[in-house]
């Protein structure tokens, strides 16, 4: 693990993952030291083809110079998926506007057939929606999709094997479908006299999150309460930090830390494009047994690790969406907020 001189967090090498025994534990330790004590490090020498990252931050910044009415046409309040466009100010974190324009997708999956006794949670699997006006962004986003999938379960069973625990212990709670949620984000600048909440201080509620930035700083981490550090780009390297069930699952080892988003200055912009990858909706996250000497090192989570609401992955997963997008709770969970 070591600083880039001009990184506030621990930088970790994947590669030495796959060299030999001693490379290998290296990297654990590190891995195990930094999502304990930060919670977030940056993650290079992944193994993500360089030219498909361009490629999806190019076909991103398309995207968005799209005419408000193309991008209209796949609004996220025309899906009971919570998939596709959102205008600056359609998302709240902590009560407050999030001053980004976006484009979600998860999984491309068919809507599952429901009943009466269905849970709710259910409604959030189906398809994704795609610009006509922009055909190349699918296969761009679905390759980057399946091939962040991939990266991102190497590292977790690197988390599993960091704690001790066998290396397929979390595989069961993903299956053959995993929760596989990206999110293109533009942030566009704000004069000094507007509010500056890009995206308000909040904690990730999956497993792991992956950031892949452009040139334009603006995320931050509490790396302490009320001390903040800048998150500055790294060409090619992925921010990466911890969500709230992984926290939860690893009674507090592994943290999930409260980050934000400071808007750009006015004239300016900042494209942040993020992956993030959660267990199966229908999964419940246990908490696991951790050997004691890594046990006793635990901080305890924020949150009761036995409350259901938290551990029940598709609960966990709606309540989340409910409350950040409340356009589409009104349009179609209306009967449930009722």
């Amino acid at each position: 693990m070591s600083l880039n001189p001009s990184a506030n967090l621990p930088v970790l090498d994947f590669a030495l993952l796959s060299g030999n025994a001693g490379q290998r534990q290296a990297f654990l330790s590190q891995l195990s030291q930094a999502a304990r004590d930060i919670g977030f490090f940056y993650l290079i020498n992944h193994g993500i083809d360089a030219g498909l990252q361009q490629q999806v931050q190019q076909v991103a910044r398309q995207f968005f110079a799209l005419d408000d009415a193309e991008k209209a046409r796949v609004a996220m309040a025309n899906s009971p998926h919570f998939r596709g466009y959102n205008r600056p100010g359609s998302e709240i974190t902590r009560s407050q506007p999030d001053l980004r324009e976006q484009f979600d997708i998860g999984a491309e999956r068919e809507a599952l057939t429901l009943d009466a006794s269905s849970p709710v949670w259910r409604r959030l699997q189906g398809p994704n929606q795609w610009p006509d006006a922009l055909p190349e962004l699918k296969s761009a986003l679905l390759r980057w999709q399946q091939e962040m999938t991939q990266m991102s379960l190497r590292l977790l069973q690197a988390f599993a094997a960091a704690l001790e625990l066998p290396e397929d212990a979390f595989d069961p709670l993903y299956g053959d479908k995993p929760n596989e949620h990206i999110k293109l984000i533009r942030y566009p600048g704000q004069p000094t006299s507007a509010s500056q909440q890009g995206v308000g201080a909040h904690k990730d509620s999956g497993f792991l999150s992956f950031l892949l930035q452009d040139h334009q700083p603006g995320l931050q981490v509490e790396v302490e309460p009320d001390r903040w550090v800048d998150a500055l780009p790294i060409a090619g390297a992925f921010v990466v930090n911890i969500g709230e069930l992984l926290e939860l699952a690893s009674n507090g080892y592994l943290r999930a830390t409260v980050h934000r988003v400071v808007s750009p200055p006015a004239e300016q912009e900042r494209l942040s494009i993020a992956f993030f990858l959660g267990a199966q909706l229908d999964a419940v996250v246990p908490v696991y047994q951790l050997p004691e000497h890594i046990a006793r090192l635990a901080h305890g989570p924020a949150s009761d690790p036995l409350n259901p609401l938290l551990r029940d992955v598709g609960w966990n997963y709606l309540k989340g969406r409910l409350r950040s997008h409340t356009d589409v709770a009104q349009r179609y969970y209306a009967d449930y907020l009722k």
